[in-house]
């Protein structure tokens, strides 16, 4: 059974950075491609990037390019978001994903595997 177990969300003020990790266990990370979603109150759950297995390849979403990061450590079973210059609007639960895939994939419905999300909350 794979589980996924994000940490590293809480409170912080407009500007501010925070890094989420995601630890995988019952399987090795580096069989799955890894998605960080969020879904802040009222809101549809987004994708907001995916790193591939290898961690050669990796997707953002517009609205986060050029502040956030994903990265992995296979050694560690574990997936990162850095989260740079972080702004009111990106105040939501966090959510890392996992799917057997060769492609990173962007939809909710294409990941088999989520953890139970980290709130971030960023104050203005």
């Amino acid at each position: 059974q794979v589980q996924l177990a994000e940490s590293g969300g809480g409170l912080v003020q407009a500007g501010g950075s925070l890094r989420l990790s995601c630890v995988v266990s019952g399987s090795t990370s580096s069989s799955y491609i890894m998605g960080w979603f969020r879904q802040a109150p009222g809101k549809e759950r987004e994708f907001v990037g995916g790193i591939s297995r290898s961690g050669g390849s990796i997707s953002y979403a517009d609205s986060v390019k050029g502040r956030f990061t994903i990265s992995r450590d296979s050694a560690k079973n574990t997936v990162y978001l850095q989260m740079n210059s972080l702004r009111p609007e990106d105040t939501a639960v966090y959510y890392c994903a996992a799917a057997a895939s060769p492609f990173v994939r962007s939809r909710t419905s294409e990941y088999r595997y989520w953890g139970q999300g980290t709130q971030v909350t960023v104050s203005s």
